[in-house]
């Protein structure tokens, strides 16, 4: 042997050589088992030193020796598969050659095997080992998913929380690539979850770390749930969470919007309880971030109260409105007040009838905004609606449309965007100005000025049809 390896550094013989021991002899050897017992325990010894003065190079080199004489120390304490773990692992972290670092992960995975061998624990060390394999060794899922069904299998409800989050990975990653089938998909999904839950509810030492695994497991599983299981099997996992919280909106979103993906029909009890509850609850919902709107923002409160028909409440609304912009200062937008002033005249002269405070309001928004021909036309739309009944005489009537006709000449003057409304109305209340026999009786000649009678009281210059 030593003719063989004479041309290997020394830490490499030291390395063929631990590893043609350790294959030929007993993994759960003591040193009481070895004619070398001394030998053994003074190696135990200083490697531990070695190692508690962090000279890890020194320390590997003892701890071969003593894994090599006595794998299992002393039959009390697994401190050789342990340490021999921490080395290998620091060995496969640095290691960038992907040959001796998966030589450095095959160690790792036979010293937790001969530690549960040795000294049992299997639960606690399946959890171990599926946690270096899964987030430092990065198994291949396949060789992986042998040792999670080995691990499930083995411990049952005792299955560690650690060996949960990877099986959820495994098997959404697995089913997707069409490596596992629908059937097993589903059988594991269940196993894992009935583990978590039973540890929730029966573990009182490690219950809340179950509870965070399948917290963490939860939305990996969600990604193929969709394709393992059908409506039965969503009704029942949203109903209790449906219970317990009635108040997360967006989950009962997602838990109809599940439901109904998955085939269930929206006349089954609970899916329409969902959806009406959800709908209730979106409703308060806006609501509240409505009625906080509002309160910021009275003009769109007044708007909104307009389209309802409430026209004093939106009265009351433009003018808290007009306060608020008032109370800017410096920043207050005059063009935002008059369309206020303005909104207010059509509710007042449109919807109440209250022609002249309407014309008032009509001309406060056209006195903030010059050259808006829309206060003008308002005008003359509330003179034209009223002429009817203005005075006691028809003569009176035609010339309250003279005033109308006025008012919409006056807005096309001032306001090219009116120009076209102007002229239709202009030519369709032409037909009822006064006739030229009707004020030659009155002794009232072309262009001769008359004052209105009413409400409107203006003095229009007299034109015929």
């Amino acid at each position: 042997m030593k003719k063989l390896f004479s041309w290997l550094p020394f830490s490499m013989l030291l390395f063929a050589s631990f590893w043609m021991n350790a294959n030929a002899q007993d993994p759960c050897q003591k040193w009481t088992d070895t004619p070398r017992q001394e030998e053994a325990e003074e190696a135990h010894v200083l490697y531990r030193q070695f190692l508690k003065n962090e000279n890890y190079d020194e320390a590997f080199k003892y701890w071969q020796k003593a894994y090599e004489l006595a794998p299992a120390a002393d039959g009390q304490r697994p401190f050789h598969y342990m340490d021999g773990r921490d080395f290998y692992m620091r060995m496969f972290q640095k290691e960038t050659d992907e040959a001796k670092k998966k030589e450095y992960a095959a160690t790792i995975l036979r010293l937790y095997d001969e530690q549960m061998r040795c000294y049992g624990n299997e639960n606690l060390l399946m959890g171990l080992k599926v946690y270096d394999m899964f987030y430092t060794l990065r198994t291949p899922y396949p060789e992986l998913l042998k040792t999670l069904k080995q691990a499930v299998e083995k411990g049952g409800n005792n299955t560690a929380y650690t060996i949960l989050e990877p099986y959820a990975h495994v098997l959404a990653f697995q089913f997707k690539n069409k490596q596992m089938d629908v059937e097993e998909a589903r059988k594991t999904h269940i196993l894992i979850n009935e583990i978590a839950d039973y540890n929730i509810a029966n573990n009182k030492e490690y219950g809340a770390y179950y509870q965070q695994a399948k917290d963490r497991l939860t939305p990996v599983l969600g990604e193929v749930e969709g394709d393992i299981f059908d409506c039965a099997f969503f009704i029942a996992k949203f109903e209790p969470l449906f219970r317990a919280n009635h108040d997360d909106y967006e989950a009962m979103k997602y838990y109809y919007n599940k439901m109904v993906q998955q085939g269930c029909d929206e006349s089954n009890p609970f899916v329409a309880e969902v959806k009406a509850h959800y709908e209730e609850i979106v409703s308060q919902i806006n609501a509240e971030k409505l009625a906080a709107f509002y309160v910021e923002n009275p003009g769109a409160h007044a708007k909104a109260l307009y389209d309802e028909g409430k026209y004093n409440e939106a009265l009351d609304k433009y003018e808290e409105a007009i306060k608020k912009e008032e109370g800017k200062g410096a920043e207050t937008d005059n063009e935002v007040i008059g369309s206020y002033y303005f909104s207010m005249a059509s509710i007042l002269g449109r919807k109440l009838d209250r022609y002249s405070a309407g014309r008032d309001y009509a001309l406060k928004a056209a006195r903030l905004r010059p050259n808006w021909g829309q206060p003008y036309m308002l005008i003359g739309d509330l003179y034209a609606e009223s002429s009817s009944s203005c005075g006691g005489e028809a003569w009176d009537h035609h010339i309250a449309v003279l005033a109308a006709i006025e008012k919409y000449a006056y807005a096309r003057s001032i306001d090219s965007n009116v120009a076209d409304e102007a002229n239709e109305k202009i030519a369709r209340y032409s037909k009822f100005k006064p006739q030229s026999e009707e004020a030659f009786m009155r002794g009232v000649q072309a262009g001769a000025s008359v004052k209105v009678p009413c409400w409107i009281g203006e003095t229009v210059r007299v034109s015929f049809q």
